[in-house]
């Protein structure tokens, strides 16, 4: 089984809010790149499953909405998940995650505390976990570190989340971009804690730093709680995953260990569904 876990989708690139196009600029070299669900649906067409994650800040101005998301996952059924975004400081954000709930297209939530602006442990955010934990949702953080200059980088670092997954240790929780830059804590907290996982998205297409942060993760023993993820549309299924098996290349030629062919094998083809325990579509 292949399941990409960290991709997005978008009518437009404004939805991504404040400063949304700078940060296309530094990520893709377009200030206006398209996430078209047409080009998503044929460049996740290998995989058995897609998660497509929402996005929602108040304090950046922006939404994808979730009825979109929801829209594209019920023109593939069986195949997308969507994964929504719920914003801690929206006064009836309990509220909208109930109706997300409810909703078969919905797999998980998403929330961003960089670019939402709140601490991870935010009274308003333990809320929405202990929803998330008794209806068994998972929750995806969103690092959104290069989000805008408004972004509150600060609150994106791994290490916080320390706190949410002991208050609640039945909450699965996905850490994207496996936590990047702060990876090593994003390591702590996969031995530490069983039901805290981690994508491997941002980092593919960065291969020294994918190749550290891989290699650190095998030398932990917790490379099998690493997901596969594109971050499309920064790329596609299919060259996130040629550049997976190719993240041993930035070893040749030197005395530096390589990561196990099991390994990144392993990160590939994960039976992602029920290691996080997402509803089935």
């Amino acid at each position: 089984m292949i399941v990409d876990c960290h991709t997005r989708i978008w009518a437009s690139p404004e939805e991504m809010g404040t400063d949304s196009a700078g940060w296309l600029e530094r990520n893709s070299g377009q200030a206006n790149l398209p996430a078209d669900p047409g080009e998503h649906a044929a460049t996740t067409g290998e995989v058995d499953h897609a998660l497509v994650w929402g996005f929602r800040s108040r304090h950046l101005k922006a939404e994808i909405p979730n009825a979109f998301v929801a829209d594209y996952a019920g023109q593939h059924p069986g195949r997308v998940i969507g994964i929504a975004a719920v914003d801690p400081a929206d006064p009836d954000a309990v509220d909208r995650l109930e109706g997300i709930a409810e909703r078969s297209e919905f797999g998980g939530v998403t929330v961003c505390p960089a670019g939402q602006a709140f601490h991870p442990a935010d009274t308003r955010a333990m809320r929405i976990y202990e929803c998330c934990a008794e209806r068994g949702l998972p929750v995806f953080f969103e690092s959104g570190v290069d989000l805008a200059a408004t972004a509150v980088t600060e609150y994106a670092r791994p290490v916080l989340l320390d706190e949410v997954a002991r208050t609640f240790a039945g909450l699965t929780v996905v850490v994207g971009d496996m936590g990047r830059p702060w990876v090593d804590e994003t390591l702590v907290l996969l031995a530490k804690h069983p039901n805290v996982h981690a994508d491997v998205a941002a980092l593919i297409r960065r291969p020294w730093q994918a190749y550290r942060a891989l290699m650190s993760a095998h030398e932990h023993g917790v490379g099998g709680k690493l997901l596969f993820g594109s971050d499309f549309p920064f790329s596609t299924t299919s060259a996130a995953i040629e550049q997976l098996y190719r993240l041993n290349e930035v070893a040749h030629g030197t005395n530096l260990p390589t990561v196990p062919r099991e390994v990144l094998r392993g990160i590939v083809e994960r039976d992602v569904l029920s290691a996080l325990g997402l509803r089935r579509p």
